[in-house]
């Protein structure tokens, strides 16, 4: 079996060493499938959490909005985790991803050699200069996407609903705005720096999701390192 380009030498693989790429290929998807794993313990977390906040705030009339406003602070350090987390599993998913486009389809299409030979220069490379394929921003980002946007989501609309119907419905905003105070913090400083909150991770999100857009644009073929 032999893949590269026609202005390169051609390799030959024996029959141990493309028995020794199905093992590779066998290893990184089994590391992508425990950091995958890894990727819903922390989501399962941030769901907990969540309801917790739910529960203690809803369960009676007088209860504070307080669990709400804390889980935030919860749920920003569940999605670094899992931002971080990502970015392993983004490095053996793509591993795996190569060799199946590059080294397992070509095989079963019956072809003899690849349409871009640099594949096994860049796979090679990976392994001897690991690195991370995606920025820390673009695996938030991509998390965000995936999950976290509906848990702030949920959270936001419990703790203002939270405001406007307990202890009774609000009737004007100007007492929107003075149940929201919390402590010697004024109702309308909470609400400014809740709306800059969500609108952050608002930002972040159309910001990565453009960036992930404009970069498998620019490559013509449908893998990608990244």
């Amino acid at each position: 079996m032999s893949f590269g380009s026609p202005d390169t030498p051609q390799h030959e693989y024996t029959s141990p060493e493309m028995g020794a790429i199905a093992h590779l290929y066998r290893a990184e998807v089994y590391r992508s499938t425990v950091w995958r794993t890894r990727l819903d313990n922390t989501t399962n977390w941030s769901i907990v959490s969540m309801g917790i906040a739910l529960t203690s705030t809803f369960s009676s009339h007088d209860a504070s909005p307080l669990p709400l406003l804390l889980v935030g602070l919860l749920l920003a350090m569940f999605l670094s985790l899992e931002a971080r987390r990502y970015r392993y599993f983004n490095v053996w998913r793509a591993r795996a991803r190569w060799m199946e486009a590059y080294w397992y389809a070509p095989m079963l299409t019956g072809q003899t050699k690849n349409q871009d030979g640099r594949w096994q220069a860049q796979i090679a490379a990976d392994y001897l200069r690991p690195r991370h394929h995606i920025s820390f921003l673009r695996a938030v980002g991509r998390r965000l996407r995936r999950s976290f946007i509906w848990l702030f989501a949920i959270q936001s609309i419990a703790y203002y609903g939270k405001i406007a119907v307990h202890p009774t419905h609000v009737d004007t905003f100007h007492e929107f705005v003075e149940r929201a105070a919390i402590g010697p913090i004024p109702g309308w400083a909470l609400l400014i720096v809740g709306g800059l909150y969500n609108a952050t991770w608002i930002a972040l999100t159309l910001s990565t999701l453009w960036l992930d857009s404009r970069k498998h644009r620019a490559k013509r073929e449908g893998v990608s390192m990244g």
